[in-house]
């Protein structure tokens, strides 16, 4: 039957292993796995002693948004300068202090956006611009022009890929050459624009991930010499997982090895810019935090090549829904959501963690019912403290956060379908309409609502659900109590 319903998959035929337990009926599939080496056969990973499971998140690192560069690349069509503006100013206005503006000697909208930059108001006085550049040295020189007379903060991003076939199969250089062509760019960085007020350097030996351990410390030590990194004037040293390959815990014990063997480390910020390939992107930064890691690059939302840069807003908002701040504003996250889907043209997911539309949502019936109980508590608890019911702890079941914190109404919270129970039609009632039935009529009305949603196969509305009751049992009662309001 299987075959015949989907002729193109091969249902798993093989031996089950010898070693599986009887609980498990697993067998080998035709997958060609036999064609990948895992992590530890394609690059050692030296870190023995360990300290970052120990360690817990206390504060935000720096953010650093990558939309306006690295994002952009990965579009189908790139932003125009109006989208890219509009994007800028969002960014300003969430309260990022750091933003990698631009590739400018890529294209000449992008340098033109930094030119902008550079002779307007637009970015306050104590953003960081950062601008993008390969270790060649006309670009290098066209991305120093783009920020000739620029007021703010600047940092110049020089990259190269250091990971061994990169450097066989697209560059062509073994480790001395490719140590030599990255010194060489790095003293035309420092020729062009060590003399530049306030402006720094960062490096990233892109493919970091998959760079032997001692290569990627002595070309990273060799960048901090050469740019003479102090406590006050340090060097951005960021370690890019530019393909995820592996576990988070494999890229965090890759950040503590170099947290621990850099030389100058009180002079270096180390950042790391983690994709998401493996689906754990947001894991490697959290962990890689924990390691040592100060700054983190990646995009809101997560757009990037491939599966995307990591999410900037899920990291955030984790540390907010564990009591630490932030350090940037999501109080509308809708408008938020509606300039980055615009400047990008890509639809951000609904199950996309806390921007989506139903992440607040439940359908299943004992969620449902958790969460009506859970925002009864809430209401009382705040009555009995005589506290605003906004100021008060979180602990409503199955909503990690408050969905007030982000702008957001407790309107979708819950909805109504064939899967939902007697306390998602109570909560409708009693958040629309103020009524509140006694159990044995919610039990009748769960059983009229799920008949009429079973043939219909749709949800129904708070309306239908009243339009229900009046059908069956007259005029509804009286409304008794006042549900949760999107100003609680």
């Amino acid at each position: 039957m299987t075959a015949i319903a989907f002729p193109t998959i091969a249902t798993p035929a093989g031996p089950v292993p010898d070693d599986a337990p009887a609980w498990n009926p697993q067998r080998h599939s035709q997958m060609p796995s036999h064609r990948y080496r895992d992590v530890h056969a394609r690059v050692e990973v030296p870190l023995v002693e360990r300290t970052w499971p120990d360690r817990r998140l206390t504060a935000a690192p720096l953010w650093v948004p990558v939309d306006l560069r690295d994002g952009n690349q990965a579009l189908a069509e790139p932003m125009d300068p109006t989208r890219k503006r509009r994007f800028f100013e969002l960014m300003i206005a969430m309260g990022y202090k750091e933003i990698e503006v631009g590739y400018p000697s890529a294209s000449q909208t992008d340098y033109d956006f930094v030119r902008l930059l550079a002779t307007t108001g637009l970015a306050p006085e104590d953003v960081t611009v950062v601008v993008f550049t390969p270790a060649r040295r006309d670009l290098i020189e066209r991305t120093i022009a783009a920020i000739q007379g620029i007021r703010n903060p600047v940092v110049i991003h020089l990259y190269t890929a250091t990971a061994p076939t990169w450097r066989d199969t697209v560059l062509g250089h073994d480790r001395a050459a490719l140590r030599e062509l990255i010194l060489a760019g790095g003293r035309d960085v420092l020729e062009l624009a060590g003399g530049l007020e306030r402006v720094r350097f960062e490096f990233s030996p892109e493919v970091f991930n998959l760079t032997e351990p001692d290569y990627a410390l002595e070309i990273c030590d060799a960048m901090t010499s050469l740019w003479d990194a102090t406590p006050d004037r340090p060097v951005i040293l960021n370690l890019p997982a530019t393909v995820e390959v592996a576990t988070p815990n494999v890229y965090a014990d890759q950040i503590e090895y170099m947290h621990r063997q850099l030389a100058r480390r009180d002079a270096v910020i180390l950042s790391v810019h983690p994709h998401n390939d493996r689906g754990t992107g947001v894991a490697c930064a959290e962990l890689a935090v924990l390691a040592g890691a100060q700054r983190v690059e990646g995009c809101i939302f997560g757009n990037g090549e491939r599966t995307g840069n990591v999410d900037l807003v899920t990291l955030a908002l984790n540390l907010h829904a564990q009591g630490i701040d932030p350090m940037i504003d999501f109080s509308d996250i809708d408008e938020i959501r509606r300039t980055v889907e615009h400047a990008n043209r890509i639809e951000i997911h609904p199950r996309h963690p806390y921007v989506g539309d139903l992440v607040h949502t439940a359908f299943s019936g004992t969620h449902q019912d958790a969460i009506r109980k859970g925002f009864a508590e809430h209401r009382a608890r705040a009555a009995d403290t005589g506290r605003p019911e906004a100021e008060i702890e979180w602990r409503v079941p199955y909503l990690p956060i408050d969905p007030a914190d982000l702008g957001r109404s407790y309107d979708a919270v819950i909805r109504v379908n064939s899967q939902s129970g007697k306390g998602g039609i109570a909560y409708l009632l009693e958040s629309e309409y103020g009524i509140e039935l006694p159990r044995r009529l919610q039990i009748d009305l769960a059983r009229r609502v799920q008949a009429r949603t079973d043939a219909s196969g749709g949800e129904v509305t708070a309306a239908q659900v009243l339009a229900i009751l009046r059908e069956a049992h007259g005029t509804a009662a009286p409304a008794t109590a006042q549900g949760p309001t999107a100003s609680a």
